[in-house]
Protein backbone atom coordinates (compact mmCIF):
# COMPACT_ATOMS: atom_id res chain seq x y z
CA UNK A 1 0.00 0.00 0.00
CA UNK A 2 1.30 3.36 -1.32
CA UNK A 3 2.53 5.45 1.64
CA UNK A 4 0.77 8.75 0.80
CA UNK A 5 0.63 10.62 4.24
CA UNK A 6 0.65 13.73 2.40
CA UNK A 7 1.86 15.71 5.31
CA UNK A 8 1.39 19.69 5.36
CA UNK A 9 1.67 21.06 8.83
CA UNK A 10 5.26 22.76 8.62
CA UNK A 11 5.77 21.99 5.15
CA UNK A 12 6.71 25.67 3.88
CA UNK A 13 8.93 26.27 6.85
CA UNK A 14 10.88 23.03 6.25
CA UNK A 15 11.33 23.88 2.54
CA UNK A 16 12.47 27.41 3.33
CA UNK A 17 15.00 26.22 5.91
CA UNK A 18 16.19 23.67 3.42
CA UNK A 19 16.35 26.08 0.54
CA UNK A 20 18.22 28.46 2.53
CA UNK A 21 21.22 26.02 3.69
CA UNK A 22 21.61 25.46 -0.04
CA UNK A 23 25.12 26.37 -1.33
CA UNK A 24 25.39 29.14 -3.80
CA UNK A 25 26.86 27.12 -6.52
CA UNK A 26 24.11 24.95 -7.00
CA UNK A 27 23.71 22.92 -10.39
CA UNK A 28 21.43 24.20 -12.91
CA UNK A 29 19.87 22.58 -15.68
CA UNK A 30 20.20 23.65 -19.13
CA UNK A 31 17.46 25.52 -21.21
CA UNK A 32 15.30 22.92 -23.08
CA UNK A 33 14.79 23.33 -26.46
CA UNK A 34 12.24 22.69 -27.83
CA UNK A 35 12.16 19.45 -29.48
CA UNK A 36 9.59 16.57 -30.38
CA UNK A 37 8.15 13.69 -29.13
CA UNK A 38 10.65 11.29 -31.25
CA UNK A 39 13.68 12.84 -29.96
CA UNK A 40 12.52 12.97 -26.45
CA UNK A 41 11.78 9.16 -26.99
CA UNK A 42 15.00 8.25 -28.17
CA UNK A 43 17.08 10.62 -25.67
CA UNK A 44 14.89 8.23 -23.24
CA UNK A 45 16.15 4.90 -24.71
CA UNK A 46 19.29 6.18 -24.22
CA UNK A 47 19.25 7.38 -20.40
CA UNK A 48 17.84 4.17 -20.00
CA UNK A 49 16.16 4.31 -16.99
CA UNK A 50 13.63 6.50 -14.73
CA UNK A 51 13.60 7.10 -10.76
CA UNK A 52 10.72 8.31 -9.07
CA UNK A 53 9.59 8.79 -5.61
CA UNK A 54 6.17 7.82 -4.61
CA UNK A 55 4.89 6.20 -7.01
CA UNK A 56 4.68 2.28 -6.20
CA UNK A 57 3.73 -0.42 -8.45
CA UNK A 58 0.38 -1.18 -5.64
CA UNK A 59 -0.82 2.80 -5.93
CA UNK A 60 -3.24 2.68 -8.66
CA UNK A 61 -1.67 0.42 -10.66
CA UNK A 62 1.49 1.98 -11.48
CA UNK A 63 2.97 -1.70 -11.90
CA UNK A 64 1.96 -1.51 -15.17
CA UNK A 65 2.97 1.52 -16.64
CA UNK A 66 6.53 0.84 -15.48
CA UNK A 67 5.89 -2.24 -17.02
CA UNK A 68 4.92 -1.12 -20.24
CA UNK A 69 7.85 1.90 -20.43
CA UNK A 70 10.03 -1.31 -19.49
CA UNK A 71 8.62 -3.24 -22.65
CA UNK A 72 7.86 -0.36 -25.01
CA UNK A 73 11.41 1.74 -24.34
CA UNK A 74 13.65 -0.62 -22.94
CA UNK A 75 13.45 1.87 -19.37
CA UNK A 76 14.90 0.40 -16.38
CA UNK A 77 12.39 1.83 -13.01
CA UNK A 78 12.66 1.98 -9.36
CA UNK A 79 10.58 3.53 -6.98
CA UNK A 80 11.44 5.03 -3.12
CA UNK A 81 7.63 5.16 -1.83
CA UNK A 82 7.26 8.70 0.27
CA UNK A 83 4.60 11.54 1.04
CA UNK A 84 4.54 14.70 -0.97
CA UNK A 85 6.26 16.56 1.38
CA UNK A 86 9.04 14.32 1.54
CA UNK A 87 9.26 14.07 -2.77
CA UNK A 88 9.82 17.65 -2.67
CA UNK A 89 11.93 17.87 0.62
CA UNK A 90 14.37 15.33 -1.15
CA UNK A 91 14.42 17.08 -4.53
CA UNK A 92 15.59 20.41 -2.57
CA UNK A 93 18.03 18.74 -0.80
CA UNK A 94 19.43 17.02 -3.75
CA UNK A 95 19.95 20.02 -6.04
CA UNK A 96 23.16 19.45 -6.33
CA UNK A 97 23.43 15.35 -6.42
CA UNK A 98 20.17 14.72 -8.00
CA UNK A 99 19.00 11.34 -8.09
CA UNK A 100 15.15 11.75 -8.19
CA UNK A 101 13.22 11.71 -11.82
CA UNK A 102 10.02 11.93 -11.14
CA UNK A 103 7.27 12.71 -8.33
CA UNK A 104 3.88 12.19 -7.74
CA UNK A 105 2.03 14.69 -5.93
CA UNK A 106 -1.40 16.09 -4.78
CA UNK A 107 -2.63 18.95 -6.70
CA UNK A 108 -2.16 21.25 -3.41
CA UNK A 109 1.13 20.23 -3.80
CA UNK A 110 1.99 21.28 -7.35
CA UNK A 111 2.35 25.04 -6.59
CA UNK A 112 4.55 24.06 -3.30
CA UNK A 113 6.59 21.96 -5.89
CA UNK A 114 7.00 24.72 -8.41
CA UNK A 115 7.59 27.57 -5.65
CA UNK A 116 10.19 25.57 -4.42
CA UNK A 117 12.06 25.78 -7.64
CA UNK A 118 12.08 21.82 -8.04
CA UNK A 119 9.97 21.67 -11.38
CA UNK A 120 10.61 21.75 -14.86
CA UNK A 121 7.67 22.16 -17.79
CA UNK A 122 6.51 19.74 -20.00
CA UNK A 123 3.31 19.90 -21.99
CA UNK A 124 2.00 16.64 -23.09
CA UNK A 125 0.48 15.64 -26.57
CA UNK A 126 -3.04 15.71 -24.66
CA UNK A 127 -2.56 19.39 -23.12
CA UNK A 128 -5.49 20.47 -24.65
CA UNK A 129 -7.65 17.59 -23.16
CA UNK A 130 -6.90 18.96 -19.20
CA UNK A 131 -8.85 21.00 -17.77
CA UNK A 132 -7.59 24.43 -17.05
CA UNK A 133 -8.24 23.87 -13.00
CA UNK A 134 -6.16 20.46 -13.15
CA UNK A 135 -2.73 21.73 -15.07
CA UNK A 136 -0.01 24.67 -14.13
CA UNK A 137 -0.33 26.99 -16.92
CA UNK A 138 3.61 26.28 -17.59
CA UNK A 139 2.92 22.75 -17.43
CA UNK A 140 4.95 22.07 -14.12
CA UNK A 141 2.51 19.68 -12.99
CA UNK A 142 -0.86 18.60 -14.28
CA UNK A 143 -3.35 16.17 -12.76
CA UNK A 144 -2.97 12.66 -14.37
CA UNK A 145 -6.32 10.94 -12.53
CA UNK A 146 -8.40 12.22 -9.89
CA UNK A 147 -10.38 10.48 -6.75
CA UNK A 148 -13.68 11.58 -4.88
CA UNK A 149 -14.39 11.35 -0.87
CA UNK A 150 -16.33 8.26 -0.49
CA UNK A 151 -17.57 6.20 2.35
CA UNK A 152 -16.75 2.42 2.56
CA UNK A 153 -18.78 0.39 4.38
CA UNK A 154 -18.54 -3.11 6.22
CA UNK A 155 -22.25 -4.37 5.63
CA UNK A 156 -21.55 -7.08 8.45
CA UNK A 157 -21.33 -4.87 10.88
CA UNK A 158 -23.69 -1.77 9.82
CA UNK A 159 -27.34 -3.16 8.85
CA UNK A 160 -28.02 -0.11 6.56
CA UNK A 161 -25.40 1.45 4.65
CA UNK A 162 -24.84 5.30 4.70
CA UNK A 163 -25.21 7.27 0.95
CA UNK A 164 -25.61 10.76 2.19
CA UNK A 165 -23.48 12.81 5.30
CA UNK A 166 -27.17 12.69 6.71
CA UNK A 167 -26.85 9.50 7.09
CA UNK A 168 -23.73 9.36 8.81
CA UNK A 169 -24.55 11.50 11.19
CA UNK A 170 -27.75 9.71 11.97
CA UNK A 171 -26.10 6.00 11.96
CA UNK A 172 -24.96 4.36 15.16
CA UNK A 173 -22.01 3.23 14.27
CA UNK A 174 -18.48 4.52 14.01
CA UNK A 175 -16.36 6.49 11.38
CA UNK A 176 -12.95 6.66 10.79
CA UNK A 177 -11.63 9.88 8.86
CA UNK A 178 -8.10 9.36 9.26
CA UNK A 179 -5.02 11.28 10.28
CA UNK A 180 -7.16 14.83 9.86
CA UNK A 181 -4.23 18.19 9.09
CA UNK A 182 -1.68 15.44 8.02
CA UNK A 183 -2.84 13.22 5.04
CA UNK A 184 -4.53 14.66 2.23
CA UNK A 185 -7.10 12.14 2.43
CA UNK A 186 -8.63 12.82 5.48
CA UNK A 187 -8.20 16.64 5.17
CA UNK A 188 -10.00 16.32 2.12
CA UNK A 189 -12.69 14.01 4.14
CA UNK A 190 -13.54 17.19 6.71
CA UNK A 191 -13.42 19.52 3.30
CA UNK A 192 -15.74 17.44 1.21
CA UNK A 193 -18.18 17.23 4.81
CA UNK A 194 -18.30 20.91 4.93
CA UNK A 195 -18.95 21.47 0.48
CA UNK A 196 -21.64 19.41 1.29
CA UNK A 197 -22.99 21.63 4.26
CA UNK A 198 -22.55 24.94 2.53
CA UNK A 199 -19.02 25.20 3.53
CA UNK A 200 -15.95 26.07 1.17
CA UNK A 201 -12.55 25.86 1.19
CA UNK A 202 -12.12 29.35 3.77
CA UNK A 203 -15.38 28.07 5.93
CA UNK A 204 -14.47 24.45 7.63
CA UNK A 205 -17.41 25.48 10.17
CA UNK A 206 -20.08 22.83 8.87
CA UNK A 207 -17.71 20.20 8.97
CA UNK A 208 -16.06 20.65 12.29
CA UNK A 209 -19.83 21.07 14.03
CA UNK A 210 -20.53 17.84 12.20
CA UNK A 211 -17.67 15.93 13.19
CA UNK A 212 -17.73 17.77 16.91
CA UNK A 213 -21.14 16.25 17.26
CA UNK A 214 -19.82 12.69 15.75
CA UNK A 215 -17.16 12.82 18.49
CA UNK A 216 -19.40 13.75 21.32
CA UNK A 217 -21.64 10.46 20.59
CA UNK A 218 -18.48 8.79 20.69
CA UNK A 219 -18.47 7.73 16.99
CA UNK A 220 -15.10 9.39 15.80
CA UNK A 221 -12.41 6.29 15.56
CA UNK A 222 -8.97 7.03 15.32
CA UNK A 223 -7.95 4.06 13.55
CA UNK A 224 -6.57 5.09 10.27
CA UNK A 225 -8.66 3.51 7.30
CA UNK A 226 -6.67 0.07 6.05
CA UNK A 227 -7.61 -3.31 4.56
CA UNK A 228 -6.51 -4.79 7.57
CA UNK A 229 -8.45 -2.41 9.83
CA UNK A 230 -11.85 -2.92 7.86
CA UNK A 231 -11.56 -7.04 7.62
CA UNK A 232 -10.70 -6.98 11.55
CA UNK A 233 -13.69 -5.34 12.01
CA UNK A 234 -11.99 -2.63 13.92
CA UNK A 235 -14.07 -0.19 11.23
CA UNK A 236 -17.22 -0.02 10.06
CA UNK A 237 -17.28 3.18 7.84
CA UNK A 238 -14.91 5.14 6.66
CA UNK A 239 -14.09 8.17 4.50
CA UNK A 240 -11.28 7.62 2.06
CA UNK A 241 -11.07 8.12 -2.18
CA UNK A 242 -13.05 6.61 -3.90
CA UNK A 243 -10.14 4.54 -5.68
CA UNK A 244 -8.83 3.32 -2.33
CA UNK A 245 -12.03 2.25 -1.66
CA UNK A 246 -12.79 0.15 -4.81
CA UNK A 247 -9.32 -1.32 -4.16
CA UNK A 248 -10.24 -2.30 -0.67
CA UNK A 249 -13.34 -3.83 -1.50
CA UNK A 250 -11.68 -5.77 -4.67
CA UNK A 251 -9.27 -6.95 -1.90
CA UNK A 252 -12.15 -7.68 0.48
CA UNK A 253 -14.87 -8.76 -1.22
CA UNK A 254 -17.72 -6.64 -3.26
CA UNK A 255 -20.34 -8.57 -1.62
CA UNK A 256 -19.45 -7.58 2.07
CA UNK A 257 -18.51 -3.71 1.95
CA UNK A 258 -20.38 -0.91 0.01
CA UNK A 259 -18.79 2.06 -1.89
CA UNK A 260 -20.68 5.45 -2.15
CA UNK A 261 -20.25 8.68 -3.03
CA UNK A 262 -22.22 11.35 -0.42
CA UNK A 263 -25.48 12.41 -2.22
CA UNK A 264 -25.09 16.10 -0.97
CA UNK A 265 -21.86 16.55 -2.23
CA UNK A 266 -18.34 15.61 -1.79
CA UNK A 267 -15.02 16.65 -3.27
CA UNK A 268 -12.80 15.95 -6.15
CA UNK A 269 -9.07 16.28 -5.98
CA UNK A 270 -5.78 14.61 -7.87
CA UNK A 271 -2.25 13.57 -8.30
CA UNK A 272 0.02 15.17 -10.57
CA UNK A 273 3.50 14.30 -11.37
CA UNK A 274 6.48 16.94 -11.49
CA UNK A 275 9.40 16.25 -13.57
CA UNK A 276 12.22 16.81 -10.91
CA UNK A 277 13.96 20.18 -12.28
CA UNK A 278 17.71 19.04 -12.21
CA UNK A 279 16.68 15.34 -13.00
CA UNK A 280 19.36 12.64 -13.90
CA UNK A 281 17.34 11.26 -16.75
CA UNK A 282 14.90 14.12 -17.73
CA UNK A 283 13.98 12.75 -20.75
CA UNK A 284 12.79 9.52 -19.01
CA UNK A 285 10.52 11.36 -16.72
CA UNK A 286 9.31 13.82 -19.99
CA UNK A 287 8.38 10.18 -21.76
CA UNK A 288 7.29 8.83 -18.44
CA UNK A 289 4.43 12.00 -18.16
CA UNK A 290 3.30 11.40 -21.71
CA UNK A 291 2.64 7.79 -21.08
CA UNK A 292 0.23 7.84 -18.26
CA UNK A 293 -1.48 10.24 -20.50
CA UNK A 294 -1.70 7.83 -23.33
CA UNK A 295 -4.49 6.41 -23.34
CA UNK A 296 -2.86 3.29 -22.60
CA UNK A 297 -1.64 5.10 -19.40
CA UNK A 298 -4.46 5.98 -18.59
CA UNK A 299 -6.36 2.82 -18.81
CA UNK A 300 -3.49 1.84 -16.58
CA UNK A 301 -4.47 4.03 -13.71
CA UNK A 302 -8.29 3.09 -14.49
CA UNK A 303 -7.32 -0.57 -13.61
CA UNK A 304 -6.49 0.11 -10.14
CA UNK A 305 -9.31 2.29 -9.84
CA UNK A 306 -8.37 6.13 -10.46
CA UNK A 307 -10.86 8.01 -12.49
CA UNK A 308 -8.19 8.86 -15.27
CA UNK A 309 -8.34 13.22 -16.02
CA UNK A 310 -8.83 12.65 -19.90
CA UNK A 311 -12.90 11.81 -20.58
CA UNK A 312 -12.37 10.91 -24.21
CA UNK A 313 -10.38 7.86 -23.68
CA UNK A 314 -12.63 4.54 -25.13
CA UNK A 315 -12.27 2.17 -21.76
CA UNK A 316 -12.67 -0.98 -21.96
CA UNK A 317 -16.24 -2.21 -20.43
CA UNK A 318 -13.92 -4.52 -18.02
CA UNK A 319 -12.88 -1.79 -16.73
CA UNK A 320 -15.43 0.84 -16.52
CA UNK A 321 -17.35 -1.86 -14.64
CA UNK A 322 -14.64 -1.74 -11.64
CA UNK A 323 -15.71 2.32 -11.29
CA UNK A 324 -18.94 3.59 -9.55
CA UNK A 325 -21.27 5.11 -11.65
CA UNK A 326 -21.01 8.89 -12.94
CA UNK A 327 -24.57 9.16 -11.56
CA UNK A 328 -23.11 9.10 -7.93
CA UNK A 329 -20.90 12.00 -9.20
CA UNK A 330 -23.32 14.80 -9.83
CA UNK A 331 -22.68 17.16 -6.56
CA UNK A 332 -19.17 16.20 -6.42
CA UNK A 333 -17.32 19.40 -7.38
CA UNK A 334 -13.11 20.31 -7.81
CA UNK A 335 -11.35 22.28 -5.38
CA UNK A 336 -12.08 25.69 -6.39
CA UNK A 337 -9.72 27.82 -4.25
CA UNK A 338 -6.29 25.90 -3.84
CA UNK A 339 -4.21 28.74 -2.25
CA UNK A 340 -6.98 29.64 0.25
CA UNK A 341 -7.14 25.74 0.83
CA UNK A 342 -3.85 25.60 0.97
CA UNK A 343 -3.63 28.22 3.84
CA UNK A 344 -6.79 26.62 5.33
CA UNK A 345 -5.24 23.54 5.84
CA UNK A 346 -2.56 24.65 7.88
CA UNK A 347 -4.35 25.42 10.93
CA UNK A 348 -6.86 22.05 10.03
CA UNK A 349 -4.49 20.18 12.72
CA UNK A 350 -5.48 22.62 15.49
CA UNK A 351 -9.18 22.93 14.93
CA UNK A 352 -9.34 19.25 14.76
CA UNK A 353 -7.73 18.86 17.82
CA UNK A 354 -10.15 21.64 19.50
CA UNK A 355 -13.21 20.61 18.15
CA UNK A 356 -13.24 17.19 17.63
CA UNK A 357 -10.31 15.04 19.17
CA UNK A 358 -11.12 16.47 22.61
CA UNK A 359 -14.24 15.02 23.04
CA UNK A 360 -13.03 11.36 22.28
CA UNK A 361 -11.96 9.69 25.68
Amino acid sequence: MKYKGRKIVGLALALSMMITGCTSNQAETKAEDTVSLDVIIERAKTEGKVVSVGMPDDWANWKDTWADLSSEYGLAHSDTDMSSAEEIAKMVAEKDNPTVDIGDVGIAFGPVAVESGVTQPYKTSYWDEIPAWAKDEEGHWMLAYTGTIAFITNTNLVDTSPTSWADLLNGDYKVSVGDVGKAAQASNAVLACAIANGGDETNLEPALAFFESLAKQGRISTVAPSVANLESGEIEVAIMWDFNALNYRAQLGESDYAVVIPQEGSVISGYTTIINKYAPNPNAAKLTREYIFSDAGQINLANGFARPIRSSIDMPDEVKSKMLPESQYVNAKPVQDHEAWNATTETLPELWQMRVLIHLK
